[in-house]
């Protein structure tokens, strides 16, 4: 059948961003320390772009501070002059006005914000926070440094990919040898994989490359600088041969068979309760996020009789305006008439709209930044205002989600996830991420909301209470909690115990 080529019409209907949107999306997902790069990184790109340095406040702390939410008509008649921006068209000279309206239609936008919106959301930008070198890297450079075969390393390459995020080798050697044969094409035995994994196991931090607890605390204990000591040897004995009375804590037993004094059993149960059982944990985690110190965007001070203020952070972002000598640039060619200019002069002009333009529109992105995130840091102290009230009882979290912020305030779920991604809020009790107010919820049986996090508190409750001799059982659990109000199974009881950190009853036992 022949091929030809077929021209044909449709009519479609595609939401564009404009670049100005663009550039308020990308200004509000930034953190507070993003967003300081960014600004300093702008006044350096663009000349029409400055710090204005007779700011209202400068002397006084970094923060804008809408009180106890009574600054919403404030925000609403913000003129843009009174932020460094241009003054609206009513207050320029009639040339200056002239000048920039004939840079208004679309055809008229820079390529470089056109080219900015059709990027898509990455950032240009590339911040690193952290100086901490992924786990995987810092075994991969151990590597390099031993004398192995070629075959050696392509081998322990894969064991080391194969690591948890505990440092630990939790799959068995003949699986890992059939997964190299299968997606490697490598045929290699278990056999071999030990001799390589035993290499795997002189690396740093001792304990790394272990298959389960009882070997990484065995490889720690080997290779500590004082081995040959007798609590080095006793602590051996204790891991190698009464593993079980030591995870169940047994130590009257486990004394009676050393034959130990009460001194001496403690000061052992001490030295192995300095044993790292999760080495890979010393070197950062596994996926390379290393820690990175946090700026609070928010800070949330409540006063004697119960309010609430709440402050935005502007942190080392200075007020910004556009140039006057920009303006008076403009001034000055448009007062000539454009037909009476030449090439050149027609082109600086051009070039000195974009960047006044630019600059302008970075300005009240900016704006538009604080503003959405002072209503929507005020929505979420509304919404768990008994948190902020009670000093950080976690019990008196409520159920939130992102589309309760987003009624509150009028913005879309899209709009408010952005806002409080990466944002933290500092309080009189603590720092916390934005994210971490929210969180589902159960509904008792007198109808009231009751967040996972109130029973994650009293669940970690009732295990500090219980009678370590005879620790409660998840069964038991659920019913005590139920016996509150709060409608848990069983399993639940488990995750949420899982996701405290809790142990199994028969490991709590004390």
């Amino acid at each position: 059948m022949a091929q030809k080529i077929v021209q044909t019409q449709a009519l479609q209907q595609v939401q564009t961003l404009s670049p100005q949107q663009v550039l308020q999306v990308r200004l509000l997902e930034m953190p507070l320390a993003e967003l300081e790069e960014r600004v300093k990184n702008e006044l350096i790109d663009n000349g029409a772009l400055e710090e204005r340095l007779d700011a209202p406040g400068e002397d006084g702390p970094a923060a804008e501070n809408d009180g106890d939410y009574d600054g919403e008509d404030a925000r609403e008649n913000d003129d843009p002059a009174a932020d460094g921006g241009l003054p609206a068209d009513d207050y320029r000279t009639p040339e200056v006005q002239q000048a920039m309206d004939d840079y208004r239609t679309a055809d008229d936008v820079p390529d470089y914000l056109w080219q900015q919106a059709q990027s898509g959301p990455s950032r240009p930008e590339n911040m690193d926070y952290s100086s901490t070198t992924s786990f995987y890297d810092q075994m991969l450079s151990q590597m390099s440094e031993r004398e192995l075969s070629d075959r050696e390393k392509e081998l322990m390459g894969y064991l080391i990919g194969s690591l948890d995020g505990d440092g630990l080798l939790r799959k068995k050697l003949s699986a890992l040898a059939s997964e190299l044969e299968v997606y490697a094409g490598v045929e290699t035995t278990a056999e071999e994989l030990e001799g390589v994994l035993a290499k795997l196991q002189e690396f740093d931090p001792p304990g790394v490359g272990a298959r389960d607890l009882q070997e990484c605390l065995l490889l720690q204990i080997r290779r500590a600088p004082d081995r040959g000591s007798r609590l080095r040897q006793l602590e051996l004995e204790v891991v190698d041969k009464m593993f079980d009375d030591f995870t169940h804590r047994r130590w009257d037993k486990i004394a009676r068979r050393l034959r130990l004094t009460a001194g001496e059993a403690a000061r052992l149960e001490r030295e192995l309760r300095r044993l790292n059982p999760r080495p890979g944990s010393a070197m950062g985690e596994a996926e390379g996020r290393g820690a990175q110190q946090v700026s609070a965007d928010f800070l949330v001070e409540s006063d004697d009789v119960g309010g609430m203020s709440v402050s935005l952070n502007r942190g080392g972002v200075p007020e910004l305006r556009v140039s006057p000598s920009f303006m008076a640039l403009v001034e000055r060619e448009a007062g000539h008439g454009r037909a009476a200019m030449g090439r050149a002069e027609r082109a600086a002009l051009q070039y000195t709209r974009q960047k006044i333009d630019r600059a302008q529109g970075f300005i009240e992105a900016v704006r538009q930044r604080r503003r959405t995130l002072l209503a929507v840091m005020e929505a979420i102290v509304e919404l768990q205002r008994p948190f902020f009230a009670s000093g950080g009882d976690e019990a008196a979290l409520r159920p939130m989600a992102l589309k309760d912020v987003a009624a509150r305030t009028g913005l879309d779920v899209s709009t408010v996830s952005r806002a409080v991604g990466g944002k933290y809020v500092e309080t009189g009790f603590g720092t916390y991420p934005l994210k971490w107010f929210f969180g589902d919820g159960l509904m008792t049986a007198g109808g009231e909301a009751v967040s996972v996090r109130r029973i994650q508190a009293a669940l970690r409750e009732l295990v500090e209470a219980e009678d370590k001799r005879r620790p409660l059982s998840d069964e038991e659990l659920a019913g005590m909690l139920n016996r509150r109000g709060m409608p848990v199974a069983r399993r639940t009881v488990a995750k949420y115990r899982e996701q405290l950190g809790i142990p199994v009853a028969r490991l709590r036992r004390g």
